[in-house]
């Protein structure tokens, strides 16, 4: 008797466990407008002051042909991933010489590791991070039709990746398919989705991955955003809260002109990204 006791209330403990946690990896992601009053601890706020230096920094920047990279928007982690063998496993490294974030390397790995127990595993690494002479020499080697000019490329961050399959080409590879279906769980979007050239001006790349981070990827997966999209919606809504698996945060933009002051909590985790255009985007983890 005590045996089957036992049994039940481990099945009950799993399907709870299940529960809770089940909702972190599915698209239902309650994205709502905040209401008017709704703030995070209003009484347990600081003074922050927010330079005009800091459009420049996170990683929420906004780089295409309109928004070039600053040469201090670039991560200072980046590395050689060759170099750095405790982090290869589980994909090809195309390039001896490819370079990255390592936190953004880091963060690839749990993608990689998640697709592992669902059977896909041809993953590899084609292009990482190019600094400005190796974007020109791309530019002036494969021409405006493959290649962006110096500085308007997003691989001239460090927070994007192409990633391929070792089997077949991405638009047909199951990689392909578990990459689009699911990196928006680890932080990361498709960054030129089908039929979106119009808005991103880059054509359908099933490769090209971009960490914006959590819980941006799951509002950009749910609303069916670009970047660009996301970023004129909180422009527009000036500050949207959305619960994501049970997990709650505000999301504000501010607009700076020089110096601004802004309000964040004392006692919550909060995050500050610019946009690379005109303002900073504050991300507070209730």
């Amino acid at each position: 008797m005590k045996k089957w006791v036992f049994i039940s209330l481990f099945i009950l403990c799993t399907v709870c466990v299940g529960i809770y946690i089940a909702p972190l990896f599915q698209n239902g992601v309650d994205v709502k407008i905040a209401e008017k009053g709704d703030e995070v601890n209003s009484t347990n706020t600081e003074k922050k002051e927010i330079t005009k230096e800091q459009i420049y920094k996170g990683d929420l920047l906004l780089v295409n042909k309109d928004y070039p990279v600053q040469k201090d928007s670039i991560r200072s982690d980046i590395i050689n991933v060759f170099q750095n063998t405790e982090l290869v496993r589980g994909y090809v490294v195309h390039d001896r010489n490819l370079r990255l974030s390592k936190d953004i390397l880091r963060n690839f790995l749990k993608i990689v590791d998640a697709a592992e127990k669902e059977g896909v595993h041809y993953f590899l690494i084609s292009s990482g991070y190019r600094d400005f002479k190796e974007q020109r020499n791309l530019y002036e080697k494969m021409g405006s039709d493959y290649a962006l000019p110096a500085g308007y490329s997003e691989h001239n961050l460090g927070l994007s990746l192409d990633v391929g399959s070792t089997q077949m080409k991405m638009e047909k590879a199951p990689e392909g398919k578990w990459i689009e279906d699911n990196v928006w769980k680890y932080g990361f979007v498709l960054r030129y989705p089908k039929n979106k050239s119009n808005i991103t001006g880059i054509q359908y790349e099933p490769w090209h991955i971009r960490y914006v981070g959590w819980p941006h990827s799951a509002i950009m997966q749910k609303k069916k955003f670009t970047l660009e999209e996301y970023l004129d919606f909180l422009k527009e809504k000036k500050e949207i809260s959305t619960n994501v698996g049970g997990e709650k945060y505000k999301v504000s933009y501010y607009k700076v002109s020089k110096n601004t002051t802004i309000n964040v909590p004392v006692n919550q985790h909060y995050e500050i990204s610019g946009n690379n255009m005109d303002g900073v985007i504050v991300t507070v983890h209730k």
